[in-house]
């Protein structure tokens, strides 16, 4: 497919002209009322943009709810433990984010007088924040004159250009940048870029888009050419790689084991039950040997395999996980024989405690499992 648009597409200025007209004419009519959207507190927008990167809007409301009444300053959001910070995260996945987002206000509060900054330069250097996100928190925030690109705008802003190129290539993120600086109006940016995001998420979706309802349809070179299903350019798909992983859950009384999840490893700083990458292929005799050496390993403990619990499948990335779930006792009863590896990173947790830790997906199915039992 040829990587230029369908014709020489200069973007004019009678053509940015009215497409920010009309952009911004329809958002003001068709906004919806989000949270975020009530505010010019870059802190609170910044929080919503964190959150909203991998996520849909309705499933970051309530969570921009409630972290912001836990933390409503970054400098409450430094002086936080990190436990809390990731415990209210839990279920939005990628916490790489608030991990970051974490140390981003540590920053804040340590060289920006707890105030967030409104420098461009100053943004882009605070952790996980990248071009994009800075100039929708001081765009959306203080109106300032920064152009955005994301999934949403990235797919608005090919079609109406008529990009058919790579757009995830440099030579497509150059094109598609140059496009985003060069539609901004003079005024109302933050507006204009929301409206974009909007149009993305609402109308020029990825599959069976609204052309009928979109306010800029006259204006999109590939409707005109009917290749608005073809733009842009399909991704290579994903190539998943089956694992088979087992949890170990370990009783003592009313506690059972948790352990920590180290840096390098998958969920660093939640908390998870014992849980390893299973040896292929698996007999009910091998199992139980593997149950039992990585139980020692893990965390130090000589288990007795007790009976299967439950299997759960979900997805990490690339990888699609089966999670078989076993339940293991201590081989002697003796206090000496609880005692967990130093390093381990593990504690003897009340089962009714187990809501306060920060734990994955399939931690927190296996804890609710423990507490209906």
């Amino acid at each position: 497919m040829n990587d230029r648009p369908t014709r020489d597409f200069s973007l004019t200025a009678g053509w940015r002209r009215s497409l920010s007209s009309k952009m911004l004419s329809w958002f003001r009519q068709t906004a919806r009322d989000l949270p975020w959207r009530r505010t010019r507190d870059l802190y609170a927008i910044w929080i919503s943009e964190i959150m909203l990167q991998q996520t849909q809007v309705a499933t970051v409301i309530a969570y921009w709810k409630r972290f912001m009444a836990r933390f409503p300053t970054a400098t409450a959001l430094a002086a936080a433990d990190e436990h809390e910070v990731l415990r209210l995260w839990e279920g939005l996945g990628y916490y790489r984010r608030a991990r970051q987002l974490h140390a981003a206000a540590r920053k804040i509060a340590d060289q920006h007088e707890g105030q967030f900054p409104n420098d461009f330069d100053a943004v882009r250097s605070l952790p996980g924040i990248g071009r994009y996100t800075a100039g929708a928190i001081l765009s959306i925030g203080l109106d300032q004159r920064l152009p955005i690109l994301e999934a949403n705008t990235i797919r608005v802003l090919s079609r109406l250009t008529g990009y058919r190129g790579d757009v995830r290539s440099a030579a497509g993120q150059r094109y598609l940048w140059s496009v985003a600086e060069r539609t901004l109006p003079r005024q109302h940016c933050g507006a204009f870029n929301q409206a974009l995001m909007e149009l993305g998420s609402e109308i020029c979706t990825p599959r069976a888009a609204a052309c009928d309802r979109c306010p800029v349809v006259l204006l999109c070179e590939a409707h005109r050419n009917n290749l608005v299903e073809k733009i842009p350019r399909p991704a290579v798909q994903t190539k998943y790689e089956d694992v088979t992983e087992v949890a170990v859950i370990i009783r003592r009384g009313d506690r059972v084991v948790l352990r920590q999840c180290q840096p390098g490893e998958r969920w660093a700083g939640l908390w998870d039950f014992p849980r390893f990458a299973a040896d292929q292929p698996i007999t009910n005799g091998e199992l139980d040997r593997q149950i039992v050496s990585q139980t020692r390993k893990l965390v130090g403990l000589k288990v007795k395999v007790g009976q299967h619990l439950t299997t759960l499948k979900h997805g990490v990335t690339r990888f699609r996980i089966t999670l078989h779930c076993y339940e293991a006792k201590l081989y002697t009863r003796s206090r000496q024989s609880a005692k967990l590896n130093v390093d381990s990173s593990a504690r003897w947790v009340r089962s009714d405690a187990l809501d306060k830790y920060a734990l994955n997906t399939t931690g927190r199915k296996i804890s609710r499992m423990l507490g209906e039992g």
